[in-house]
């Protein structure tokens, strides 16, 4: 009895414990199962709500402020119609449906198309014009219907009518680009757009594509030893002395220090002591162009950019010539605020770098005037053997010696004042020289006149 009690509390106590590991098991892979299928639903609805989103915004970037105008009329039919009883809404809600119906095969069909947009150079001369040309591919195996092409070409925009284009079949579109004024011109993204003939409806795609056109201002090409502008390429000789040039000066006594090779044996032999060479430094023109950015020492818009066609000339005959130049603004293109001290630098590797960053130019709003600019320049402790200011016409000549009187007496400065339409005059006035500039064509006329 005692055996058959334990061997039955033995299976009943297997069985529970069986029973409840299965049990535990089942319950496991159920929740397991819920939960995948939970997750599963989650992943399947960010899916959904993300492809709605993205057809809503289709479908309300399809619609032209013109179709809004018509959808609101026929909902307005609608209500009128089925709330009043007009016959005239439910005829304008069934008439701004139709014609809402027949703009869509316009925007029908996939926008197989492979642009490229060219232009011939990527700067110009003010004044000029650049062609651009537009080149349009059909890449599908059907035809494309007409569609028109939008270009924007700096605040204007361009329509180009794309014909009917055959399968794989391309075109070139030509436009005329003129440039009147200096500056820097941002030609794309290029849209290529289908509507229907009421403009209730339109589909279009954009590319990347983009260029920039940087219109360089109009430069005098200034001659050779100009006023100073270009020297020898062994320097000539400065005030300054120093022990070891080319520029023979005088002799002097022997200090500790000076090499035995500077010293002068027929003065040695006359005198009795010590005698060794003092020299003249040799500078090569180290030429810093000034520009006044200050939109209110000019008197009128064209006379700023006769200024910028003035700077502009000088720094590029210094790069062409080779010589060292600090080409300086009030302001550089592409920085949002002015540096401490105002001396902003223009990259001048090359002339076609330089005048790319005279295009991009504009007025100096917070510039400091020229006078703290030149007292700024002649602290940075360049070697400057000329500095050439150019300012409009506003400024008076006491300003302008104020800003020489920062320099050392070795430099010489230049100050040029462009007036519009003035009388050409070159003068000294110590310790500048002063030219008076009416028109750009006068320019090398007035540096010559100063190298004489």
């Amino acid at each position: 009895m005692t055996q058959e009690t334990t061997r039955s509390r033995r299976l009943w106590q297997t069985g529970t414990r069986t029973g409840t590991r299965t049990r535990f098991g089942d319950t496991t892979r159920a929740g397991g199962g819920r939960a995948r299928r939970g997750a599963h639903a989650k992943r399947w609805w960010r899916h959904t709500r993300r492809r709605l989103r993205r057809a809503w915004n289709a479908v309300t970037q399809a619609i032209t402020p013109v179709g809004w105008f018509v959808i609101a009329l026929a909902l307005a039919g609608l209500v009128t119609g089925a709330a009043l009883g007009w016959i005239e809404g439910w005829f304008v809600a069934v008439f701004g449906a139709l014609i809402l119906l027949v703009g869509l095969p316009f925007l029908l069909g996939s926008r197989a198309y492979r642009t490229r947009l060219l232009m011939s150079r990527p700067n110009v001369v003010a004044g000029g014009s650049v062609e651009l040309r537009v080149e349009i591919e059909n890449t599908a195996g059907r035809p494309q219907l007409p569609a028109v092409a939008e270009l924007p070409v700096g605040d204007a925009l361009r329509e180009l009518t794309v014909p009917l284009l055959g399968p794989h079949h391309a075109t070139t579109l030509h436009v005329e680009v003129p440039t009147a004024r200096r500056g820097v011109i941002r030609v794309g993204p290029l849209t290529v757009a289908r509507r229907d003939p009421l403009g209730l409806l339109r589909r279009e795609v954009t590319w990347r594509d983009r260029h920039l056109l940087h219109v360089h201002p109009a430069t005098a090409f200034l001659p050779p030893n100009s006023a100073g502008l270009v020297r020898d390429l062994e320097g000539q000789a400065s005030r300054r002395l120093t022990d070891s040039d080319l520029s023979f000066h005088a002799v002097r006594e022997y200090a500790p220090g000076d090499a035995v090779r500077h010293i002068h044996w027929k003065s040695t032999a006359k005198t009795g002591a010590i005698m060794v060479r003092q020299y003249e430094e040799s500078q090569t023109a180290r030429v810093a162009v000034l520009f006044d950015a200050r939109r209110e020492e000019y008197a009128s818009d064209d006379e700023f950019e006769l200024g910028v066609s003035v700077a502009a000339s000088l720094s590029v005959q210094a790069v062409r010539e080779g010589r060292e130049r600090f080409v300086v603004s009030a302001w550089t293109p592409g920085r949002l605020r002015p540096s401490i001290d105002g001396l902003e630098e223009l990259p001048s590797r090359d002339p076609a770098e330089l005048l790319d960053a005279w295009a991009e130019l504009e007025p100096a709003i917070e510039g400091l005037p020229f006078e703290a600019l030149a007292r700024g320049l002649a602290e940075s402790g360049r070697p400057l053997s000329i500095v050439a200011i150019i300012t409009g016409s506003a400024p008076e000549i006491g300003r302008l010696r104020r800003a020489a009187i920062s320099f050392p007496p070795d430099v010489h400065v230049l100050a040029v004042r462009c007036e519009m339409l003035a009388e050409p005059k070159l003068q000294r006035i110590d310790p500048l020289t002063l030219a008076t500039v009416g028109v750009l064509g006068d320019l090398p006329q007035l540096m010559l006149r100063g190298a004489r």
